[in-house]
């Protein structure tokens, strides 16, 4: 089966770019919004608040989308910034590019499949900073981004989490204890 990143390069709107560690590839106010599938690398996306406080809403790592999908879907302007933590390759791609592609069926059902997985982990991670205590959000974070423990400084894991760095420290100081 074909994959996504092959499916969205050979699209009339979407081209693919590389950026440098560090590079803010959107910024809150662009009237042009766009998605960023990952290939290589790792992105973030975040807002600033009134208080000029960064809070994560999403890490990208390969294979993954990221953008501001509302701002895409009404034409709105966009909300969030969107940084790359490592040497990030992307493909960009506007709302058009989907309405273009050639999909079979197949290749709609399995890329819809992996649609809902991101979409049930967005749901779960707003669903637990309602109400889940902190430790238990950083174990899921634990087993659900395994990949990402090593590759995102433990600050923004802790944006990401809601919770101060410090509680971070004393989170992971109780699990390592406890496992002893």
């Amino acid at each position: 089966m074909e994959t996504l990143d092959n499916i969205l390069a050979a699209t009339d709107n979407a081209k693919t770019k590389l950026f440098k560690k560090g590079t803010t590839i959107q910024k809150a106010g662009s009237t042009k919004p766009f998605a960023y599938y990952v290939t290589k690398g790792l992105l973030k996306s975040y807002i600033i608040d009134s208080n000029g406080k960064e809070h994560i809403y999403m890490f990208a790592s390969e294979n993954w989308i990221i953008g501001d999908l509302e701002a895409m879907e009404y034409n709105q302007s966009v909300e969030l910034y969107i940084d790359c933590m490592e040497e990030t390759e992307v493909i960009i791609f506007d709302k058009d590019c989907f309405f273009e592609t050639k999909l079979s069926k197949e290749q709609i059902i399995h890329n819809t499949q992996l649609l809902y997985r991101r979409i049930g982990r967005l749901q779960r991670r707003v669903l637990m900073l309602m109400g889940t205590p902190a430790i238990d959000r950083y174990k899921y974070f634990l087993k659900t981004y395994p990949e990402l423990i090593h590759r995102v400084p433990q600050h923004m894991i802790a944006s990401f989490l809601g919770i101060a760095p410090q509680t971070l420290s004393t989170l992971k100081g109780k699990i390592i204890r406890s496992k002893d």
